[in-house]
């Protein structure tokens, strides 16, 4: 119950920051005449976000190491509190410009605390890094809705800044009551990466998950900046279907996010996820470059989305976090600095890239796609450690807890039924209710050749449970017999 309700305090910090990230660009305007100055000034301001991330990342991700997970989440909370409510009154444009790169260190922080937490919870939680992703995207959905209401109605602007000032407060007295889990633990067995590959090896997987943390973050960025103008000017699409090309990529990202995290939680192996998606996205942005087919383009934007932009990038961080489980917050800075130094070169390349024409800009994705895949198959093969005897039975040894854990609790639930039985005067055995069981096995069994050998585990786990519900009858029976 504790790390539920810590993890709805940590999902909730990020649907603020998906606010963060787009509120200034959602109220460039009323900013400017506050500011009275030209848009162009905003967006110098703007870009001090970027500034902000590209300087904090990898001292904050050391820091977090030392210092534990719970000191950088507040301090990100903190640092998003003075921006919301120091850009909803500032009217110096230096101070905005500071109040900007402290948002930026504001999601250095935040990510440096969030995404090591949910690995140390152990289990699968690192699924619920590519949940992140989701709560980000609603708030970013929603902002714009609330700003177009704000305007419609004539509402001073700075009550979105305001807004999201307050839900930071509230959540802040939620997320100060829980116990974060104890830093740079390492995941137990069945959990993480149980075998470390060798050092050459290990290194060229750092190189490729470093490259990919900058890959994957240009893919999205280079696609969002230019397909809208790529498919008026080249493409020859209408305005309308040029804009549908970015809201598909956006439905395509939510989806994603829901397959992806479902994926992880069932076990799918990470190596696997990268490959197939990486694949998956430079088919379908191939599509989108060079097809002049307008709903073929559309279907090629939901799948860009779901495979570059579904929480991808996050399993790409699960992986190199796993690969280095006491230095989490070091990996993740460095992982994140790639992202941000993509943030900050790939507008400067494709503006130059689009002084040729859009359609070199564009596909000029294709190359980075090309190059995460490569950086992909790169760490997939260096992480690839052939299986041992020991680390088999690791594997069982944790399936095994699993399995007592969930026999203990059939067996709960033998008591319970035995007590009805004796109740309603019935038998213990049930023939037609056996032969059901294992009918239902036959059905759920997903390899045909265990069928015969799992009914007849299930066969000797009925045994022994008309067994225990006899102890239990015959036991009952002489208290009641003591009793008279």
């Amino acid at each position: 119950m504790r790390q539920h309700q810590l993890s709805i305090s940590l999902y909730l910090n990020y649907f603020i920051h998906g606010i963060g990230l787009i509120i200034l660009t959602q109220n460039m305007q009323a900013l400017g005449q506050h500011w009275q100055t030209p848009l162009a000034t905003v967006s110098y301001v703007i870009s001090g976000i970027g500034i902000g991330r590209l300087l904090a990342y990898f001292i904050l991700g050391n820091l977090s190491d030392r210092f534990g997970r719970k000191v950088f989440v507040n301090l990100g909370m903190a640092c998003y509190f003075t921006f919301f409510v120091g850009m909803a009154l500032v009217t110096n444009i230096q101070l905005a410009y500071g109040l900007a790169i402290l948002a930026g260190i504001a999601n250095s922080a935040l990510d440096a605390g969030t995404y090591t937490t949910f690995i140390e919870m152990g289990g699968r939680q690192g699924s619920a890094n590519v949940l992140l992703k989701a709560f980000m995207s609603a708030g970013e959905f929603l902002l714009p809705l609330l700003v177009a209401n704000f305007e419609a109605q004539r509402i001073w602007y700075g009550w979105s800044f305001i807004l999201a000032a307050a839900i930071l407060v509230v959540n802040s007295i939620l997320l100060n009551r829980q116990q974060f889990p104890l830093k740079n633990q390492v995941a137990q067995a069945g959990t993480g990466v149980s075998q470390q590959p060798l050092k050459n090896r290990r290194w060229l997987a750092t190189v490729g998950l470093a490259g990919y943390g900058y890959t994957s973050m240009a893919l999205m960025i280079l696609y969002t900046q230019w397909v809208s103008l790529f498919a008026t000017t080249t493409l020859h699409f209408s305005s309308v279907l040029a804009h549908w090309l970015l809201s598909l990529y956006s439905i395509g990202s939510i989806t994603g996010v829901i397959v992806i995290f479902w994926l992880l939680r069932r076990g799918v192996a990470e190596t696997k996820l990268l490959l197939a998606m990486n694949g998956g996205s430079l088919l379908a942005l191939a599509v989108i470059c060079y097809s002049p087919a307008a709903g073929l383009s559309m279907l090629a934007a939901f799948g860009f989305g779901f495979t570059a932009a579904g929480g991808v990038m996050q399993v790409g961080l699960n992986l190199f976090i796993k690969g280095y489980p006491h230095i989490k917050g070091r990996i993740t800075g460095i992982y994140f600095t790639f992202g941000s130094i993509a943030s900050f070169t790939i507008p400067l390349v494709t503006g130059w890239l689009s002084k040729q024409n859009i359609a070199t800009a564009m596909r000029f994705d294709l190359v980075i796609a090309v190059s995460g895949l490569a950086f992909v198959g790169l760490a997939v093969w260096a992480l690839h450690v052939p299986t041992t005897l020991s680390q088999e039975r690791q594997r069982i040894n944790h399936i095994d807890q699993q399995i007592v854990r969930l026999l203990n609790q059939r067996f709960e639930t033998v008591t319970a039924i035995g007590e009805l039985k004796q109740q309603q005067q019935l038998p213990v055995l049930d023939q037609q209710r056996e032969q059901w069981v294992l009918q239902q096995v036959a059905v759920k069994s997903t390899q045909t050749a265990h069928t015969p050998y799992l009914q007849a585990i299930y066969q000797a786990i009925m045994h022994n449970s008309r067994a225990y519900q006899t102890d239990l009858h015959t036991n009952l029976h002489k208290e009641d017999i003591d009793h008279d």
